[in-house]
């Protein structure tokens, strides 16, 4: 069996301070600005001269790193991409929030959330103004180690977070503010026992059921498990009502839900493959089909992170090791996927995937410190866009509306 290759953060740094200042306003705002050119000549002079293209489409990233690993960022990266081009335009770092290497945006869009992978594992709130200013509104232990995921409820009132090192899931409160309170549960994986050679439980991901969050769903490598619960959205506590046992040693990691909310597709990073999964809305139950090739034709991949178009017909997968993304085309309403073949991501180690609103495929590349895009055809074929992004040590990629 192959070791996790998962990264673990350096030393525990010290919980985020609030701040202000500039974030992607002035960015998009010059952008803008620059794309509509020059200033309009008199009518007399205008009929000689060329058109002035219209301005063109910006839309921000907000970027993840480690910020304790040397190479690393100062804090969560922005940036803006050209919608026309593609090309991303760096822009301040929002400072004061350590190890952010994953992020997630709460429903309203006013602010983002970022995971601190340490140690002493925490979650930390940013609130992202209209003006184009950002506050740190504050950290919350997440009462594990290693915290390596978050999303956020549908509700908009729960922040649920996965702590990698300890194999446990937690729940944070949130605020009208967007701000978070004290955790109202933490739930250890303290069963079935870990495979040989795993370490114990390993939660990787937790996300609500796509049915309006009537289900919560985490992911546990370790115990090669995903678990689902329900949420008591008075508490802000889980209830264990289901478990879904992959193959051993598989070591799942993260799961992406088809559209269509009956079928979820399944990275597992032990074994390399992908598997279908049929999910039961009213029970919560997930099961599982048997694992997929990646197409990687390698024993040293390590599948990361799968993503559904919006239209349910095509899944991507990042491999670390090859390098490569994989392309499904989804069959029979989402129960079955086709093996359409690879493509070289443009950088190494790709941790994790993001699909923008206009269709656009971001990939974080972890070891050369870059960001790719590619574009999606009609057929689900990927074209890269331009040079990759330099990023410090990109762990997460997240696309603002």
């Amino acid at each position: 069996m192959k070791p996790s290759p998962h990264p673990h953060s350096g030393p525990e740094h010290s919980a985020a301070a609030s701040g202000r200042r500039g974030f992607l306003g002035g960015l998009l705002a010059a952008g803008a600005l620059a794309a509509a050119g020059p200033a309009l000549a008199t009518p007399a002079r205008a009929a000689a001269r060329p058109a002035v293209p219209a301005p063109r489409a910006t839309r921000p990233l907000l970027l993840g790193t480690y910020t304790s690993e040397a190479g690393g960022g100062t804090g969560i990266g922005t940036a803006a991409y050209d919608t026309v081009t593609r090309a991303i335009t760096p822009g301040p770092v929002i400072t004061g929030v350590d190890n952010p290497s994953y992020l997630a945006l709460h429903p309203s869009g006013s602010t983002v959330y970022a995971v601190a992978e340490q140690d002493a594992g925490a979650v930390t709130a940013v609130r992202l103004a209209p003006d184009g200013t950002y506050e740190v509104l504050g950290s919350r232990p997440t009462g594990g180690a290693g915290a390596t995921h978050l999303s956020v409820h549908p509700s908009g009132r729960w922040l649920l977070s996965a702590n990698y090192g300890s194999g446990s899931v937690a729940v944070h409160p949130i605020a009208a503010d967007g701000s978070l309170g004290e955790r109202t549960d933490l739930v250890t994986h303290s069963s079935p026992p870990p495979g040989p050679g795993q370490g114990g439980p390993h939660a990787h991901q937790i996300v609500a059921s796509p049915d309006g969050g009537g289900h919560v769903l985490a992911a546990d490598l370790g115990t090669d498990t995903v678990y689902t619960y329900t949420l008591d959205e008075s508490a802000g506590t889980l209830t264990e009502v289901s478990r879904a046992a992959l193959a051993p040693g598989s070591g799942p990691r993260h799961l992406a839900f088809h559209p269509g909310g009956r079928f979820a597709y399944l990275a597992c990073e032990l074994d390399n493959t992908l598997v279908v999964c049929a999910y039961d809305p009213a029970t919560g139950a997930l099961t599982p089909g048997p694992g997929q090739s990646t197409g990687t034709g390698s024993a040293t991949g390590y599948p990361s992170q799968p993503v559904v178009t919006g239209d349910g017909a095509y899944v991507y997968l990042a491999n670390r090791g090859p390098n490569s993304l994989t392309r499904y085309a989804v069959e029979d309403d989402g129960a079955a996927l086709r093996l359409l073949g690879t493509v070289p991501v443009g950088g190494d180690w790709p941790r994790q995937l993001a699909l923008s609103p206009d269709s656009l495929l971001f990939a974080a590349n972890q070891r050369s410190s870059t960001v790719t895009v590619f574009g999606i055809g009609p057929d689900g074929s990927l074209t890269a866009a331009g040079d990759p992004f330099p990023a410090p040590v990109a762990v997460c990629v997240l696309p603002l509306p």
